[in-house]
């Protein structure tokens, strides 16, 4: 019989399992799967749900969660569903079994929850819902075996506790010296919703809800000399093609060679950990070096790997351009001046006077002219509306304010109109040194898009329109936001958020990052790097060893009493076991001191004599004797 602790029970532990997995869903099915376990477990207290009515809740909400993700197949529509599924499970319950089905049901929400995130709080919050599961099992245990006087909570979770240290060992040899493998085993479907980073193409309001992110996006580890903050542009998707609102970048231009570069003589050289998205660009600092294993630089010079979808380390060195392609293709020099036609009349006119008073091959003092042009009448803000056809006549005319994604395109469509080769680079700039890791976080909000100009001599030269704004004309910028409400804009807070971005940051290095190259590190330093695959499986198969040894040890341990007496007693036993004559399990302790005496006169007198002292404080407490005397004569006795 299902009791109420039993439910109770049985519904914490379903709650808990579900916990880690709620904040890997939009925030809207989130809370709509929370209110419908609420409702469900209100509506299930006096018995079952009708079977009617779960049909139609598991049909709405699985309806909710395929639209929420678009129909599209993949892991996290899969584990939404298992979240709704959960979610009404208690609607069924009615007796012991129903409730060991949703405790068993529950402890999968824990394990989807690490193919969408490895973060040291799911797997916090992961071991909690499995402890608590394995404290509900032993309730509906006891439940199931009628036992008057279940535990207490605090004796619950004493027990779930002991269980895992008990598996605790072989956990540990099994992570780490189970032999690693380059690769999964196997692969799982992609996800359906993207998860931010920078895409290959840019249009108008597109870049609000990605630069209000304050996620880290990489973090670095410079090796000597690190650059001025000014200088820490990390590069991302070049983007050449423009359609009259969306810039876009080029497939062939992955494509084809990475131009020739002629780097001033400034090196930096870094460790790169990059936050899991589901693209394929790998940001770098101007301009990289060497490029690593497992990148590949087309003509844009933008490095481009597999899909970044876990947390991948680089080890990166880079220097600032001194020439950048000084021979211009003519394919890359026609995609670099191309404009649609319809648009922008009142940009076009502008540049056309400008080249008309500059004169041919000044394409610098247009340059110079255009960012003059910014610093002395724009100003930046986030607050802008949505463009209309002529997105780079209403900025340059009609606004003369807005960020980097305003600033960016007007001034490549206004290069390329005065016929000067011109194109967008998005990525990210600058960064915030952690001072209690010695790092420097860059986050998703650091964000930001600059252009690039070709001159003659030079090839492309860096320019960042945006960062021409007079500092007196910037109204309304992400920081500004931010230190009005959230975490980010209490007082003292840094220090916190400094310390959790560390612990995360290990986290990554330490279990994230372990991989087959770490597993031969940590066994270098006792001469064992050296041992392949055979001789980690052999040194595994050691290490289990010794924990099921272990497990088995204090299972052992367990069945011992924890009273003295009790275990001298048993002890006594065992001696006159050694002679043939143990204790039945079903035999009072009385009648096995008669039977024994009878075959052992010599230990009779003593034996008696034991036995009813034993049996007086066993059954008749208050007449006993000390128990520590007791417990002593018992160890003491020995058969004659």
């Amino acid at each position: 019989m299902l009791t109420p602790a039993g439910r109770a029970w049985a519904l914490a532990a379903a709650a808990a399992c579900l916990l880690p997995l709620l904040p890997q869903l939009p925030r809207t099915l989130a809370a709509g799967t929370v209110a419908v376990a609420l409702a469900t477990a209100l509506l299930s207290r006096r018995g079952p749900l009708p079977g009617w009515l779960r049909i139609v809740l598991a049909l709405a909400l699985v309806g909710t969660v395929l639209v929420t993700f678009r129909f599209g197949v993949g892991r996290d529509l899969a584990c939404a569903v298992l979240a709704a599924m959960l979610a009404l499970k208690p609607g069924e319950l009615a007796g012991v079994r129903d409730a060991r089905s949703l405790v068993g049901f529950a402890l999968f929400a824990p394990f989807a929850t690490f193919l969408l995130d490895q973060g040291p709080l799911s797997l916090l919050l992961g071991l909690g819902g499995a402890c608590l599961a394995l404290a509900a099992l032993l309730q509906l245990s006891a439940d199931e075996s009628g036992d008057p006087q279940p535990a207490t909570v605090p004796g619950r979770l004493r027990a779930v506790l002991r269980l895992v240290a008990i598996g605790l060992p072989l956990a540990l040899a099994a992570f780490w010296l189970f032999p690693r493998i380059q690769s999964p085993l196997w692969g799982v479907p992609d996800r359906v919703l993207a998860q931010p980073g920078l895409s290959d193409e840019m249009a108008p309001g597109q870049w609000i809800d990605f630069m209000s992110d304050d996620r880290p996006a990489l973090r670095v580890n410079f090796i000597g000399e690190v650059p001025d903050t000014s200088q820490m542009y990390w590069r991302g998707p070049v983007l050449m093609d423009y359609d009259g609102r969306t810039w876009r970048r080029p497939r062939w231009l992955g494509r084809i060679p990475a131009p020739e570069v002629a780097r001033a003589p400034v090196r930096w050289e870094y460790r790169m950990e990059v936050e899991p998205t589901d693209r394929r660009t790998l940001v770098a600092l101007e301009l990289p070096g060497a490029i690593p294993e497992g990148a590949q630089a087309g003509g844009d010079y933008v490095l481009r790997t597999a899909p970044l979808t876990r947390v991948t380390r680089w080890h990166m060195q880079a220097s600032p351009p001194r020439t950048f392609e000084p021979r211009l293709p003519a394919l890359v020099r026609q995609a670099a001046l191309r404009l649609p036609e319809g648009y922008n009349p009142r940009t076009l006119a502008l540049a056309r006077q400008w080249r008309a008073e500059a004169g041919p091959g000044n394409d610098e003092a247009i340059v110079r002219r255009a960012l003059a042009m910014i610093r002395d009448g724009f100003g930046y803000t986030l607050d802008t509306p949505l463009p209309g056809r002529h997105a780079a006549d209403e900025f340059l005319f009609d606004w003369k304010r807005g960020f980097c994604e305003h600033f960016s395109s007007a001034f490549v469509i206004l290069m390329r109109a005065a016929g000067i080769p011109a194109r967008i680079v998005t990525g990210y700039v600058g960064g915030y040194r952690n001072p209690i890791g010695d790092y420097w976080v860059v986050r998703r909000n650091d964000a930001h898009a600059w252009a690039e100009v070709w001159l003659a001599g030079r090839g492309w030269v860096r320019v960042d329109p945006t960062a021409a704004v007079a500092p007196e004309h910037i109204y309304d910028t992400i920081d500004d936001r931010a230190s009005g409400g959230g975490l980010a804009g209490l007082p003292g807070i840094t220090p916190v958020l400094d310390f959790g971005d560390w612990l995360r940051r290990g986290w990554n290095d330490l279990v994230l990052g372990f991989d087959a190259a770490r597993q031969v590190a940590i066994l270098r330093p006792i001469g064992l790097e050296r041992t392949g695959v055979r001789g980690l499986a052999a040194l595994f198969a050691g290490a289990a060893g010794l924990a099921l040894a272990w497990m088995l040890w204090l299972a052992a341990r367990a069945e011992r009493s924890g009273d003295p007496v009790v275990r001298a007693w048993r002890r006594l036993g065992r001696r006159y076991a050694r002679l043939g004559l143990a204790r039945a399990p079903h035999e009072p302790a009385l009648q096995w001191v008669e039977r024994v005496a009878a075959a052992r006169p010599g230990d009779a007198g003593a034996l008696r004599a034991l036995g009813r002292r034993f049996a007086q404080w066993r059954y008749a407490p208050a007449a006993a004797e000390d128990p520590r005397r007791l417990a002593r004569d018992l160890r003491r006795h020995r058969p004659a």
